[in-house]
């Protein structure tokens, strides 16, 4: 899971708004779009509520890999939720997780940002590479590899645009640390992936109108 554990202040605060700012925008536009919609059905409701809650649950659990890694679940809620209501998840776990201390509510505007693109890219991805047949173990597995690929490169690309208030290292050895937090990540998700293939693969079988389809394609 690609996530800021930095506490507040680490940004300034116009860059602390900015994210934000950036955050609520697009967490409006899924709400718009979602009331314009149908609207959310009961059993829709209910999923959404089930995935925000696993997936807070399940972040505050460390796995004893690569120094200590929790898994996200933001692709399986890309998959399952889609990007509107998804984001709609991802937004409330990250406020839940703040109200714990992971990264300050500062933080929080920057790390919905981060799984809000993880969530969309699972999605599209997932929906692509069902429409060319591939098996729903393996699209979700590729999705949720790539989509928290994303979720690294964004993290980094915030950090670097924001800078760390406080901190003197050279430019040098803060790429090197970045890059070596990309490491880490990309392992972790390679850990996730086969999670999210697993779990595809059992409701592709046994719930397929959970992932929106009435039967598994193999």
């Amino acid at each position: 899971m690609a996530h800021i554990h930095l506490q507040d202040g680490a940004f300034s605060l116009p860059m602390t708004l900015l994210w934000w700012a950036i955050a609520l925008i697009i967490l409006g536009v899924c709400i718009i779009r979602l009331r314009r919609g149908s609207g959310m059905a009961s059993r829709e409701l209910t999923t959404t509520a089930l995935l925000t809650a696993a997936a807070f649950a399940l972040s505050q659990v460390s796995l004893p890999l690569f120094g200590g890694i929790h898994l996200s679940l933001t692709p399986l809620i890309g998959i399952l939720a889609g990007p509107g209501t998804g984001s709609v998840v991802a937004f409330l776990v990250n406020l839940l997780s703040a109200a714990l201390g992971h990264g300050g509510y500062g933080m929080a505007g920057a790390n919905t940002l981060i799984s809000m693109g993880e969530v969309a890219c699972a999605f599209l991805v997932w929906r692509g590479l069902r429409r060319f047949r591939f098996g729903a173990g393996i699209a979700a597995g590729i999705s949720a590899f790539l989509s928290l690929a994303l979720g690294t490169a964004l993290m980094i690309g915030i950090i670097a645009v924001s800078g760390i208030q406080g901190v003197s290292q050279p430019t040098g050895q803060l790429l090197l640390g970045l890059t070596l937090m990309a490491g880490i990540n990309l392992g972790a998700a390679v850990a996730e992936a086969a999670v999210t293939a697993l779990l595809a693969s059992l409701l592709a079988r046994m719930r397929p109108d959970l992932l929106g389809e009435e039967r598994s394609v193999h």
